[in-house]
């Protein structure tokens, strides 16, 4: 399905992508604390809706 040069290249870009995002977040992290303080409620909220949406498709399905 794919060659051996996209796969080399697939791979390639995922080393890039992952280590520049990585010296991004450590160049940002101390503008992340004094803006997002809090922002884990929001995702912990997120988590919780899309359980919660899980369960109501699992209970009506029976």
């Amino acid at each position: 399905m794919f060659s051996t040069g996209q796969w080399i290249f697939a791979a390639l870009f995922l080393i890039a992508f992952v280590i520049v995002m990585i010296s991004s977040y450590r160049k940002d992290v101390n503008i992340h604390q004094i803006f997002y303080k809090g922002s884990y409620k929001v995702l912990i909220a997120f988590i919780f809706f899309i359980l919660l949406l899980f369960i109501i498709k699992v209970t009506m399905k029976r």
